[in-house]
């Protein structure tokens, strides 16, 4: 007599009754521990230096306390400050910030991938939740493939950004489309920012509204889907930059991109 494991059964009989079985978690990072741990060693890697990571940013990444750890309360916080104790790609660092990636020890082709995040605010701020091709180091950029979950710009408090890029699409040409609040601003409060990605489709939501929505189709006449391998996450606070410009005056420090959860979930 053949046993019948009791997933096996349940998911059986969900098909049976037509329901789609619940996706499950296949990776996540809750974030708990004591106010001032640093980040989960195992799960997350992470970018340090000055510069510029391409897109002439102003901040110096740093693993230091100040710029990113635990609070305690169930939340990684990355900490932008007013710090000139580096150098940069343009001299003297006038900001330091953290950039954690899973590069190395996590990815995942396919699924659902969401985090629920308090984004900071102020001009020149450049908050983001987003996802690169684990095969960056062969392939180079834009060919690995790229999918920004949520980007924000602080001058546009109201606004956040859902983009994919690959090549012939990539930068200023990435397939993108904006999500706005009806009232307030993103940093008043958590939201939960995710996409929902299959082999031929790739949905952006926030808090659980969908608001933008890719295919193949939607490429540049022959420009390549290159969406079809598995990738890593990216958690930053950019500083400056050619699509938000410098903080100005009005922008004060520090800021803190407060994150409560991230978690990746199969594709049922």
């Amino acid at each position: 007599m053949r046993c019948v494991q009791p997933a096996a059964l349940i998911g059986a009989l969900l098909a049976c009754a037509g329901i789609a079985p619940a996706p499950s978690i296949v990776w996540q990072d809750e974030f708990d521990g004591p106010a001032g741990a640093t980040f989960d060693h195992a799960k997350w890697t992470a970018d340090t230096g000055g510069n510029g990571f391409g897109n002439q940013e102003r901040e110096f990444y740093t693993t230091r306390a100040e710029n990113v750890s635990l609070d305690g309360n169930g939340h990684l916080v990355i900490t932008a400050r007013v710090d000139s104790g580096n150098t940069c790609w343009y001299g003297p660092c006038l900001y330091s910030s953290a950039r954690l990636k899973t590069q190395g020890v996590f990815a995942h082709a396919y699924g659902r991938f969401e985090a629920r995040i308090k984004i900071p605010r102020g001009q020149g701020l450049w908050p983001a939740w987003w996802m690169l091709g684990d095969n960056i180091e062969s392939v180079g950029w834009p060919g690995s493939g790229e999918i920004d979950v949520m980007e924000n710009i602080g001058r546009e408090p109201g606004i956040v950004h859902g983009t994919a890029h690959g090549p012939g699409y990539s930068g200023g040409a990435g397939i993108g489309r904006p999500d706005t609040l009806s009232h307030g601003a993103y940093a008043d409060d958590f939201h939960v920012f995710a996409v929902v990605w299959h082999p031929q489709e790739i949905r952006w939501s926030v808090d659980g509204h969908l608001y933008h929505r890719l295919t193949p189709a939607n490429l540049p006449s022959g420009a390549t889907w290159v969406f079809d391998h598995p990738f890593f996450l990216l958690l930053n606070v950019a500083v400056g930059g050619g699509w938000p410009g410098d903080p100005n005056a009005a922008t004060t420090f520090p800021q803190q991109m407060v994150v409560d959860y991230v978690r990746v979930y199969n594709d049922p």
